[in-house]
């Protein structure tokens, strides 16, 4: 699968983008309101794996892409959305240096639009720490609703933590 931005290609990951994801999922910096990383060489092998393993399902349920730069085809980041019934749940992650210039946005919207549109999904949601105020603002600039707070609904990294819940049904998305 392919999507084409302005300023992006969002493509389906291939085993040897292993070494390219791993330069930030590596990063403790990325990783601090993730549930992993900062990842090992094995884990983003086995990310990766897992990754061409959804591509072949029937039907797909699981789109993990690679945000990649159209001007000089750097993947920066990666952005996914995974299927359940009429919901999905979409989540995005980009490289530190590249972060702040609108490229996540950029990505969900056009993931957004391909979900509502070609996978007739109803509803898409997603989660953020309240410190990650950044992918606050994403959701947000998304046209996402606050749904409310996850009180320390997750166990990772050895504590409870607290979620934002966004959403935007397709109905909103098509008014945009």
């Amino acid at each position: 699968m392919q999507l084409q931005t302005e300023r992006l290609i969002l493509r389906d990951l291939v085993p040897d983008d292993w070494t390219a994801i791993h330069t930030y999922t590596s990063m403790p910096e990325v990783t601090t309101y993730t549930a992993w990383g900062p990842n090992t060489e094995a884990d983003t092998q086995a990310y990766i794996q897992q990754v061409v393993d959804w591509q072949q399902e029937q039907p797909r349920q699981h789109y993990e892409l690679g945000i990649q730069l159209q001007s000089n085809r750097t993947l920066i980041g990666g952005i996914g959305i995974h299927l359940q019934s009429t919901n999905a749940e979409i989540g995005y992650v980009l490289h530190p240096q590249y972060q702040g210039s609108g490229y996540v946005t950029e990505a969900a919207q056009a993931l957004l639009g391909y979900a509502f549109d070609k996978l007739n999904v109803h509803r898409i949601y997603a989660t953020c720490r309240p410190a990650n105020t950044a992918s606050e603002k994403v959701m947000q600039k998304l046209g996402m609703t606050r749904e409310g707070v996850l009180r320390q609904h997750w166990y990772y990294k050895g504590e409870f933590h607290d979620s934002y819940l966004y959403s935007i049904l397709s109905t909103e998305y098509a008014r945009r």
